[in-house]
């Protein structure tokens, strides 16, 4: 019975077969036809970006140093880019929303800006970018990357001090970037030093010329407002009604004296304006927007981000003056598979190559480096984020990219990217030079990669991490935590919220060193290691406060300790096993460097290639 049906249901198909049309075929002979067709004639995808797109992008880094109110400026100008509705406060009180930069719970404690984010809005046909940096010289690490991926800075300076150490610092970080950098005098609406004091301050110290866009009404409380001196318009300012809101202006020609003065209410003010529009374009040479992009003059504001007064203005100007996104050097070669091994020649040869050639905005193939990583960007999901600056070309979601220390042809598939605002994200289909975008990382990405399409592989400079000044042993007191201890310590190491050193030889098991610039980097990873990951640490300091890598390698290193030269010097490895000298005091570390220079010793190191 079995067999009969078996066979009754096979001619009943023959049957059926033979008398359906050939049309019935059809679809399925086309579908296949199309396929092949598609197969055989698919073109390479395109991923150079539009100059549109490229023209349209504006990124800046703001700089200063602490309490200058640089997270109060980046606020006013989400507010007048119409990225928020209303301006937070770094130290808010009851019914106050809090920063968008500075959302970490440590930060909102402390009120400072412990590690750079990234907000982005659309102003004026323009996308922004905006890296808002710390201040506190404990992070300058982080903001050093920052400026890395910036193609515009924002030195905002304290009206009433002037120029500050941090603000020298990060001034000379600019310089060896060759950024453009413009110059916003805040707090104007206290006592104030006069704005030629403070220009006579930046050209003699650094030798800066500026040239004044918006120059200042008076200070302090009799702080009325600003003359635009592109425009020739007097922009006389109300404090607004709300806080936290735009504030009210009254335009006037500066030729329309009468109501001017009218409005100004104080004849000095009036006085001293008049005089000092008249002064101004005798005796300063005019704005030269090529010496403003070659870093040699910087265009001058005065304002008050507390009180809104010039913020949109300077928001404006540098939307008409700032550079759209720049191109990088970088080093090109084929990407192929790795055939033979090479000498040891060859790939120390290879791990020193320097850059060869300009990548810009146009080249055809998407480009971008690893500038930043942060984890637990939302603490429920345990998530890391690596932040990648487009250099070329376009993003799409779901593009293989190459990786500049993946062996071979190795590809990574980036499945999605997130815009940042803060600490609140948003996915993004595309992306084009001069945009930030974070993209899922598991590890993969460390600061400093360098991520790429097409047939060459391009590889980035890194970023160099530099010499530490503090060092302490870190212990996880509680057995039980061991795993969350680790997985902590791993991901904020990862994002260089500190550097790691060990005991030479140590594969993992021995104590684990933290150095950093300065204490305020252990307390943040104290407090993040017990918020986000639920366990306690101690610090156990280190008598060392110097550190430098010794580029001759360890057989330099076994000599000189072996002849002595190293005493009272305590020798460790960094996370790639490269030798690092720890002194105690700047002159024994000077006299090692000059007597044994074969030892190669460095203040900063780069990632390997």
């Amino acid at each position: 019975n079995y067999l009969k049906m078996v066979a009754f249901n096979f001619n009943f198909l023959s049957v059926v077969v033979l008398l359906a049309p050939a049309s019935a075929f059809a679809p399925l002979q086309t579908s296949n036809s199309n396929v092949s067709t598609k197969l055989q004639a698919e073109a390479p995808v395109d991923h150079k970006a539009p100059a549109a797109e490229i023209d349209r992008r504006r990124n800046l880094a703001i700089i200063s140093h602490p309490d200058s109110g640089k997270t109060t400026m980046t606020e006013k100008l989400l507010l007048y880019g119409g990225a928020i509705q209303q301006a937070g406060a770094v130290r808010q009180k009851a019914q106050q929303r809090s920063t968008a930069s500075d959302f970490m719970e440590m930060e909102k404690e402390r009120g400072i800006s412990i590690s750079s984010t990234v907000m982005n809005f659309d102003y004026n046909d323009l996308r922004i970018n905006i890296l808002d940096t710390p201040g506190h010289e404990d992070f300058s690490e982080d903001t050093y990357r920052a400026l890395a991926a910036a193609d515009n800075a924002v030195m905002l300076l304290d009206a009433a001090k002037g120029l500050e150490p941090q603000t020298r610092k990060l001034f000379e970080v600019c310089r060896m970037r060759g950024l453009p950098l413009f110059t916003f005098v805040n707090k104007m609406d206290r006592p104030a030093l006069t704005p030629y004091d403070i220009m006579d301050q930046i050209e003699e110290e650094f030798g800066l010329e500026t040239h004044p866009i918006l120059w200042p009404i008076g200070d302090g409380d009799r702080f009325k407002g600003v003359l635009d001196r592109l425009t020739d318009i007097v922009h006389l300012y109300q404090k607004p009604v709300k806080r936290g809101a735009k504030a009210e202006v009254v335009e006037v020609p500066l030729s329309d004296k009468a109501k001017l003065e009218e409005l100004i209410n104080d004849d000095e003010l009036f006085s001293q304006l008049m005089e000092d529009a008249e002064l101004l374009v005798e005796l300063l040479p005019p704005l030269d927007m090529e010496r403003v992009m070659d870093a040699s003059q910087s265009p001058l504001f005065f304002g008050s981000a507390m009180t809104n007064f010039g913020v949109q203005l300077f928001l404006d100007k540098f939307c008409e003056m700032g550079t759209k996104p720049l191109g990088r050097p970088a080093t090109k070669k084929e990407d192929a598979p790795k055939k033979k091994k090479k000498s040891a020649e060859a790939a120390a040869a290879n791990e020193e190559d320097e850059p060869t050639e300009m990548i810009e905005p146009g080249y055809e193939d998407f480009t971008g480096f690893v500038f930043k990583t942060q984890a637990n960007l939302d603490p429920k999901h345990r998530d890391r984020l690596a932040y990648v600056r487009v250099v070329s070309g376009k993003y799409s979601k779901g593009m293989k990219v190459g990786h500049s220390r993946s062996k071979g042809a190795k590809k990574y598939n980036l499945a999605q990217a997130q815009a940042l605002f803060g600490n609140d994200r948003e996915s993004v289909e595309v992306a084009y030079p001069g945009d930030v975008i974070g993209i899922n990382n598991p590890g993969n990405f460390a600061i400093g990669d360098t991520l790429y399409t097409g047939a060459m592989k391009i590889a980035y400079p890194g970023i160099p991490s530099f010499s530490p000044e503090k060092f302490a042993y870190i212990r996880n007191p509680n057995p039980s935590t061991y795993k969350a201890f680790s997985k902590g310590i791993d991901q904020l190491l990862a994002e260089g919220a500190v550097q790691a050193l060990r005991q030479r030889n140590d594969d993992g098991g021995g104590p684990l060193i933290l150095a950093a610039v300065g204490q305020l980097q252990f307390e943040v990873v104290q407090a993040r290691l017990e918020s986000e990951y639920g366990v306690e640490s101690k610090l156990e300091p280190i008598g060392f406060n110097i550190a430098r890598w010794a580029d001759g390698g360890w057989d330099e290193v076994d000599k000189a300790d072996k002849d002595g030269k190293l005493f009272g010097t305590m020798i460790v490895q960094d996370r790639w096993q490269r030798p690092v000298l720890l002194f105690r005091n700047d002159w024994k570390a000077e006299a090692v460097a000059n007597e044994e220079d074969y030892l190669q010793l460095k203040t900063w190191s780069k990632p390997p290639a």
